[in-house]
């Protein structure tokens, strides 16, 4: 046998394992480094955006004629901060909190994994294949921490609207929603979610890598400044707004108290667009839009910086 080719030894050796220098040890690591990476800003990133997360939710569980609460973002503010003082409008972050960090680990961490089975020689990935590894991770995050994360904020959310709130605390109220519903109940909006999530990363998850391969050009090593970094992320989120709120409007009202009105997210879809029109799909879309470009901006610029940090440190 001939140990001077690596091909004879590893004769179904993939692109990414190619001992070229200090990445290719780095590779197996790639997965873990993505999960730890991707936690450490999730919890960062949710303590910063979370008041336009509880406008956007406030302004999409708002509906036509004698229920409706608010006039706009600003009227929605003014009230929760009347009657609820400052942290009003951070009711909700611990559940955010406590989910954040495990669903932006599943999320880049699934991201990173599959990009690895998917990328090619060159280290790209082709236009399907960034969609498909963005698909892949938003499917990942829905199905294992967005989707209770999501129906618990929003039922905690939902009970602040009534004159009488029944949760007084996090734990107290997951409580009480796993007595009532049991773990189902936690489980509320699970197609419109992975609906949601998938077509969510796939887009950012897209626009991003062909933002980052436009600029590196030929250079595939040049380094992306993270303001630019930061710009590309806020575009990818905004493409990712327009693209599925829809979507997000379904999912939060099949993840409120009022639910079980719904047969399903199909019969939801149905009623909105019967009773309050098509422009109903894009409630909650102005605080939705500066949340979530701030939140994918934040999140690719930590993201990007710890990921550095870990493959200078961690071979």
């Amino acid at each position: 046998m001939n140990s001077g080719s690596p091909n004879v030894l590893y004769p179904f050796k993939r692109p990414w394992m190619r001992e070229s220098g200090a990445a290719a040890p780095a590779a197996g690591n790639t997965g873990i480094k993505g999960i730890i990476a991707g936690g450490i800003t999730g919890g960062i990133e949710i303590c910063i955006t979370f008041p336009t997360e509880y406008v956007k939710t406030q302004l999409q569980l708002d509906e036509k004629g004698d229920r409706k609460k608010y006039s706009g973002i600003f009227d929605c503010v003014k009230k929760t901060v009347k009657n609820h003082g400052f942290f009003g409008l951070y009711r909700g972050l611990s559940v955010l909190l406590y989910g954040s960090i495990p669903k932006s680990a599943v999320r880049f961490g699934s991201f990173e994994t599959f990009k690895k089975q998917m990328v090619q020689e060159n280290g790209t990935l082709t236009p399907g294949g960034r969609l498909l590894c963005g698909l892949g991770a938003g499917v990942s995050e829905a199905v294992l921490a967005v989707t209770p994360m999501e129906t618990i904020k929003v039922k905690f959310i939902n009970d602040q609207r009534t004159g009488n709130p029944r949760f007084k605390g996090f734990f107290h109220g997951v409580g009480l929603i796993l007595k009532e519903q049991g773990v189902g109940g936690v489980y509320k909006g699970l197609t419109a979610t992975i609906m949601k999530q998938g077509s969510n990363q796939a887009i950012r998850f897209f626009v991003m890598e062909t933002l980052k391969d436009m600029y590196k050009g030929n250079d595939k090593d040049k380094k992306i400044p993270k303001l630019v970094v930061g710009a590309f992320g806020a575009f990818a989120g905004a493409c990712s707004v327009y693209g599925n709120t829809p979507i997000d409007v379904v999912k939060t009202r099949m993840q409120g108290l009022e639910a079980s009105k719904y047969k399903n997210t199909m019969d939801c879809f149905l009623q909105i667009w019967k009773n309050e029109g098509p422009f109903a799909f894009y409630k909650g879309t102005v605080p939705r839009l500066g949340r979530v470009c701030l939140d994918v901006a934040i999140t690719f610029m930590i993201y990007d910086s710890f990921m550095e940090v870990f493959n200078k440190i961690w071979p």
